[in-house]
């Protein structure tokens, strides 16, 4: 850990004393770094009875399910419609009929996962936001377990944490994927 200067003695000189801020702050930040690099941090979520966690780089942010979703006539049933957001629209998916379960059904905990990717916007509905976990980021088993939902293809192994199993949902792989990239087309 970092130990703090003594910033009291340079009470009377302010460039001195914002200097030595300065210097702890950036020693700071280094051992904060290097403490990072052994630690995987992600967000938690529900479908379902089932939980997963993704990489909090994936995330952009979290929302509560809107008032209004604009259903789209011809869209695959997953894709809720879209919403709007700061006067930006956004896909709202289905993550759970997505992965071929049942329909997700707005609730007060529902929320919108917004995934952090720079191509493909999309708002994911999930029945709860767990927060954040961390785990040791050398833990992570390669063998995801199995799960209730069709998604297999998405998962990147497991954490362990006690007796919960944490599958890894790569948010990345799944907006890029070909099968989300036509939600648009007609439903057949």
């Amino acid at each position: 850990m970092v130990d703090a200067p003594a910033f009291a003695e340079l009470r009377e000189q302010p460039f001195d004393l914002l200097l030595a801020l300065e210097r702890f702050g950036m020693q700071a930040a280094e051992h904060s770094i290097g403490q990072e690099e052994h630690e995987w941090i992600g967000m938690a979520f529900r479908l379902g009875e089932q939980v997963f966690v993704s990489s909090r780089d994936e995330v952009r942010e979290i929302l509560v399910y809107p008032d209004a979703v604009s259903r789209i006539p011809g869209a695959k049933s997953w894709l809720s419609g879209l919403a709007n957001v700061r006067g930006q629209l956004l896909p709202v998916i289905d993550l759970q009929a997505f992965l071929g379960g049942a329909v997700t059904r707005p609730g007060r905990e529902t929320r919108l996962i917004v995934v952090n990717h720079r191509d493909v916007p999309a708002g994911l509905v999930v029945d709860e936001v767990l927060g954040f976990r961390r785990f040791p980021g050398d833990d992570r088993n390669k063998d995801a377990p199995d799960t209730a939902l069709r998604c297999e293809r998405y998962l990147r192994g497991a954490f362990r944490q006690d007796t919960d199993s944490w599958p890894v949902f790569d948010l990345a792989a799944l907006v890029e994927s070909p099968q989300f990239l036509k939600a648009g087309q007609l439903s057949t």
